[in-house]
């Protein structure tokens, strides 16, 4: 879906080791390496965010992390631009609820 196998200038992707990780508890596979977004898209997952006053979705945007539409809590820390994050093995990603700071993502 995200992910692109041959490229006229890059040439072909050279196979990645597939790694697990969890989004929001749910066990995912992934390339290592590859952008969070990426893996989460190739998954099905479109909603990274939700919005704190309208709590309306958010999702890939830019993908260049220039805005702040896929951040989510990576490993515990919030706002992480999941489009320039590399995935790693059993990373815990989680959907964002509105802004987050480090103090209110350790409450849970």
């Amino acid at each position: 879906m995200f992910r692109i196998d041959k490229h006229p200038i890059f040439g072909g992707n050279t196979k990645k080791k597939k790694i697990s990780f969890t989004f929001d508890k749910k066990s995912l596979e992934g390339y290592e390496g590859e952008p969070i977004a990426a893996a989460l898209k190739a998954a099905g997952v479109m909603v990274h965010r939700y919005t704190k006053k309208r709590h309306e979705p958010r999702g890939i945007f830019c993908a260049i992390g220039r805005c702040t539409d896929c951040v989510m809590i990576v490993n515990g820390k919030p706002n992480v631009r999941t489009c320039i994050t590399p995935l790693v093995e059993g990373m815990v990603v989680q959907t964002q609820y509105g802004v987050e700071t480090e103090k209110s993502s350790f409450e849970e």
